[in-house]
């Protein structure tokens, strides 16, 4: 039986694609070595697409509201809402650096002049042990803690890390001009995207009808507004949980008078925008500066921490993100572990809202299927 056209094409392009991942397998790192090249070149745009899409949620919602009866202003609208946003994130990124580095840097120099004062306390205490309680004199007596030698040891680490440091400096100064091009590049890009993105969008479109057929344009169209519907309400989701979280330890560590509640709340707010594992993070901080004014005090905050952790992992971050997203509170949590072992805090930050994209996909598929099959709704409710 002779096949026709289209089953030979299809054949001819499975055979095409066997060859294709058979060469691919058996040169893996040439392939890998390929797309960290490519991945290089393209990293700033890459970049610089994902700064459009964050500032372009906020800066959508600015512009709506920008003159919406005045037409004489129309052509501002965009520009103002860009300076706004602009305005905000330099501003959330100033409120940082004003308010968590000094205080934070103040606290870890008190902590290093601290040191060598635990250090005397820790080794008078041993010395006076014997003498309170002679049982225990015999076991102090093995230790044989050389207190210089541990001092020596210490300079010397802490001497071989600066001598390291500045070895490594041309290294440093060279990753920095090249960490400050790429953000200009990928700045001045984004810059592009978020004005001229309607027209990027129409020109994308051509390209798929010029391409695919329509059944299959369309078709990814619609994934591609399901994609940017999810991830915009993630990031919204996102933000309005970290606000809440670090709302919450404010008043509580307010009302518990506990030092720096303020400074906590902000920092605890800031790393909350990593989910779930984030506020982890703004506890150490936390921590490091309530310990150095009241150790017990510490100890309290740890406790509030794990609460309101409790409260925020099963009652606020569900909702808040979970139905923003779409997707369920427990595929809520096992993207976040997925996501965060595989690629770390990049993945835990996207993973959220590709699962609920492919949830949505497959839920999508499933009740297509059933009605395609006809499987009355009693056999599966």
């Amino acid at each position: 039986m002779e096949l026709s056209k289209e089953t030979k094409r299809h054949l001819m392009q499975v055979i095409a694609f066997a060859i294709l991942l058979y060469c691919g397998i058996e040169h893996f790192d040439v392939v890998i070595g390929a797309v960290r090249f490519v991945l290089g070149i393209i990293m700033p745009f890459l970049i610089g697409g994902a700064l459009a899409f964050i500032a372009n949620v906020p800066m959508k919602k600015i512009e709506k509201y920008l003159f919406p009866k005045n037409k004489k202003f129309q052509k501002w609208r965009r520009p103002v809402a860009y300076l706004l946003t602009l305005a905000c994130f330099i501003g959330i990124i100033t409120l940082a650096l004003v308010v968590v580095i000094p205080e934070l840097g103040n606290t870890i120099t008190l902590l290093a002049e601290q040191i060598p004062v635990a250090i005397k306390a820790v080794q008078k205490w041993l010395s006076d042990i014997p003498s309170q309680y002679p049982a225990l004199a015999p076991a102090i007596e093995e230790l044989d803690i050389d207190w210089s030698s541990i001092s020596t040891s210490i300079v010397n680490f802490v001497q071989s890390i600066a001598s390291g440091l500045v070895s490594s400096g041309v290294g440093i100064f060279s990753g920095i001009v090249s960490g400050v091009t790429t953000f200009v590049i990928a700045f001045t890009f984004s810059i592009y995207v978020l004005f001229q993105k309607e027209k990027l969008s129409r020109q994308g479109k051509q390209v798929l009808y010029a391409l695919f057929p329509d059944k299959v344009t369309e078709k990814i169209l619609s994934v591609l507004r399901l994609s940017n519907q999810v991830f915009s309400s993630f990031l919204s989701g996102q933000c309005v949980e970290a606000v809440i979280l670090g709302t919450m330890f404010v008043i509580s560590m307010s009302l518990l008078g506990m030092p720096y509640a303020m400074l906590t709340g902000i920092v605890i707010a800031l790393t909350a925008l990593v989910p779930i594992f984030g506020a982890f993070i703004g506890c150490a901080v936390g921590m490091l500066l309530i310990v150095m004014v009241n150790p017990i005090q510490a100890v309290w905050f740890l406790v509030l921490f794990l609460v309101l952790q409790q409260v925020e992992g099963n009652l606020i971050y569900p909702h808040v993100v979970g139905n923003s997203v779409g997707l369920p509170s427990i595929w809520v949590l096992a993207a976040v572990t997925i996501g965060g072992n595989l690629f770390g805090i990049p993945g835990i930050l996207v993973f959220i809202p590709l699962c609920s994209v492919l949830y949505a996909l497959f839920s999508t598929f499933v009740k297509k299927r059933l009605k395609e099959r006809k499987v009355p709704e009693s056999k599966w409710k």
